[in-house]
């Protein structure tokens, strides 16, 4: 390896790990980037001085906002990444106002366990250079962050990479749910009566979940034209597609956008208009 090779870190807060494995599924950068911190396989105690620090998690413990603070001033970029450092993840929907009505309202939900503690992301308490979304980012996307390479575009949203036809003669009158009935290959997932929301997120992920047959759910944060938008907007903008390739009730796609199944992303698109906190610029998101 060049002694010039790029020094990178990787910073675990609270989350899965599922964003350092999808880094390590990557190849391209081994020979230009330098590892020099990332517990999950490298054996150090601290962060030494890195040109970039990778963050994946959010933070929930005083050790994760210990951590965060003392790794910051040694890297010249840092890069958010995942959903979790993003938005918080998975323990941040029991502090949601909107999350907790939800559950609250169903009272076959009264009893379910106690959520966790509240799970910041990490530009609640330091400056963010660039914004990797994903649950977790595909290898190439990681690539795209670290290597920035001229021939990667990423569409606009996720439905331009999908590859699925939108047809004019089906038209379901009701959703189908998430994971039932037979799924028609090479035609939209909407025509067919699924929930899926890849008209609103933002591209790069090449599509793997609709190409599979699985609706998007917009892990990859809002596209560009929803970026700095509230919660009513980006709703509107679910509905107005819907309207225009089924017969769906209005009603109908209003509970489903609402659901406990969709709440994880869906409610974390309106975190980049800054309702609490500074807007998140689109040009540092990835």
């Amino acid at each position: 390896m060049p002694e010039e090779a790029v020094r990178f870190a990787v910073l675990q807060l609270s989350g899965c790990a599922g964003c350092e494995v999808s880094l390590l599924n990557a190849e391209e950068w081994i020979e230009r980037y330098r590892l020099m911190y990332m517990p999950l396989v490298v054996s150090a105690y601290d962060v030494p001085p890195v040109d970039i620090l990778l963050v994946s998690g959010g933070v929930r413990t005083d050790e994760d906002l210990y951590n965060l603070r003392r790794a910051i001033p040694r890297a010249k970029q840092v890069v958010a990444v995942g959903t979790c450092a993003i938005s918080g993840g998975v323990a941040s929907l029991g502090d949601r106002d909107e999350v907790r009505q939800l559950f609250l309202t169903q009272p076959e939900r009264r009893h379910v366990p106690r959520m966790l503690p509240k799970c910041h992301p990490i530009d609640a308490f330091v400056e963010v250079g660039r914004y990797l979304p994903g649950c977790p980012p595909t290898p190439e996307l990681f690539m795209a962050a670290l290597l920035d390479p001229a021939d990667f575009k990423a569409s606009k949203i996720v439905c331009q990479e999908c590859g699925r036809r939108k047809v004019r003669d089906l038209r379901p009158e009701h959703l189908v749910g998430l994971r039932q009935g037979e799924v028609l290959p090479d035609i939209c997932l909407i025509n067919q009566g699924y929930f899926c929301v890849g008209s609103s997120t933002r591209g790069g992920c090449r599509a793997p979940c609709p190409r599979g047959g699985h609706p998007c759910v917009g892990c990859r944060g809002p596209s560009d034209v929803l970026i700095d938008k509230g919660s009513t907007e980006w709703l509107a903008s679910i509905q107005r597609v819907f309207q225009s390739l089924t017969d769906v009730p209005a009603a109908e796609i209003e509970q489903a956008a609402r659901s406990p199944q969709m709440a994880l992303f869906l409610f974390q698109f309106s975190d980049y208009a800054g309702v609490d906190r500074p807007p998140r610029p689109k040009e540092k998101v990835l």
